[in-house]
């Protein structure tokens, strides 16, 4: 089984096209963060990213997912971001690399969970503002910077998928994945 990872800054459209991905028949596994923010949120916190230990949950959450699409079908896995954007979040909001964090960075890499082709999508050239997505370009540039530096800096490869719309990314992830299917 291969395993994909779809990052980009926030606002590039990975969740858009991780759900057409989905939609065609694809597993895909959701965003821990902004899992957690939305939880947060429905419970009151409004901007949960600024407790110190944010980024140990979403770590947390991530290998709990990881470990459970163990048990799920198809050659093909698409993890809507990894602890390696934990890592550029930890780095782009000045939080403590945590423990959990840490260990989860040093389980993918020991054990090659991921394929070291990264599916980077390109930013679109807007942001639009959401409760969980509250960054403007110039931010979401410079948070895109640090997941290119934490992904390099892992031993990663970046494929970049342009702005397009949805449809036309998604085909081109299906295409640039497509050899890893029948690997």
């Amino acid at each position: 089984m291969r395993r994909f990872i779809l990052t980009g800054a926030p606002g590039a459209g990975k969740t858009t096209v991780a759900r057409l991905l989905a939609e065609a028949g694809h597993t895909v596994i959701a965003e821990a963060a902004t899992d957690l923010i939305e939880t947060a949120q429905a419970a009151g916190e409004d901007a949960p990213w600024e407790r110190g230990d944010f980024c140990e949950q979403i770590a947390a959450l991530q290998r709990d997912r990881q470990l459970a699409a163990n048990a799920l079908a198809g050659p093909v896995q698409f993890f809507d971001r990894s602890p390696v954007c934990t890592l550029a979040m930890a780095r782009f909001t000045e939080q403590p690399v945590g423990p959990v964090l840490s260990a989860e960075l040093d389980r993918i890499s020991a054990d090659g969970i991921y394929d070291q082709r990264v599916l980077m999508l390109d930013l679109l050239g807007f942001i639009t503002p959401t409760a969980v997505r509250r960054v403007d370009l110039a931010e979401a540039r410079r948070f895109e910077q640090h997941h290119v530096e934490a992904y390099l800096q892992h031993g990663f490869t970046i494929e970049r998928v342009p702005a397009a719309d949805p449809a036309t990314r998604a085909a081109r992830i299906t295409d640039l994945t497509a050899k890893a299917a029948h690997a």
